[in-house]
């Protein structure tokens, strides 16, 4: 697989199908990158796990962190990895070491391990690798209510309401009717 691009489906795909997803590095530090990804992610409907040695038996937003992905007792859909890339093998290995396997490895911006991707592909896991979960929901689901990134479609169609009255937009290839001119 290119590694450089992603096809919009493939991202689509693994964002409409993961429910579980473990961050291997996120922060209880408010004004960091993997809080605002954790927290954004969990708003939308993902069952969010953290994973951090730190911090290991606090919480983060509600959700009790682990020191690591073999600690957490349900299985895991999608592994997003929130640290340096030197990082990526050794968390990949681990997610191997588990049962059921988790389907998708995803290393965070900036964040690159070809090691790690070919070891993940060889044993039928997804990589994305240097993209943000956030930005890419954000930009495929059309939603703008978040700044930085120019998904060039906006949309009046009221999201619809998920869980406890949180927004959780639409992942339609599509986009929405009121962007398609319906109404």
């Amino acid at each position: 697989m290119n590694h450089d691009s992603y096809d919009d489906s493939y991202i689509r795909g693994i964002l409409n199908t993961v429910k579980t997803i473990a961050m291997v590095g996120a922060s209880a530090k408010d004004n960091r990158p993997s809080y605002f990804a954790f927290k954004y992610l969990g708003e939308r409907g993902y069952n969010m796990i953290p994973i951090n040695p730190g911090l290991a038996g606090k919480e983060l937003l509600g959700r009790k962190i682990y020191a690591r992905l073999s600690d957490v007792p349900e299985p895991i859909d999608m592994v997003d990895i929130f640290r340096a890339s030197s990082h990526a093998l050794p968390i990949v290995q681990e997610a191997l070491t588990l049962s059921p396997r988790p389907r998708v490895i995803w290393m965070q911006l900036t964040i690159r391990n070809d090691e790690a991707a070919a070891l993940a592909e060889a044993n039928d896991m997804k990589v994305v690798m240097n993209r943000c979960p956030k930005i890419e929901y954000g930009r495929l689901s059309s939603e703008i209510g978040w700044i930085g990134v120019n998904s060039r479609t906006l949309s009046s169609k009221r999201a619809q309401l998920y869980g406890k009255g949180v927004q959780r937009m639409s992942l339609n290839p599509f986009g929405s009717a009121a962007a398609r001119g319906e109404k």
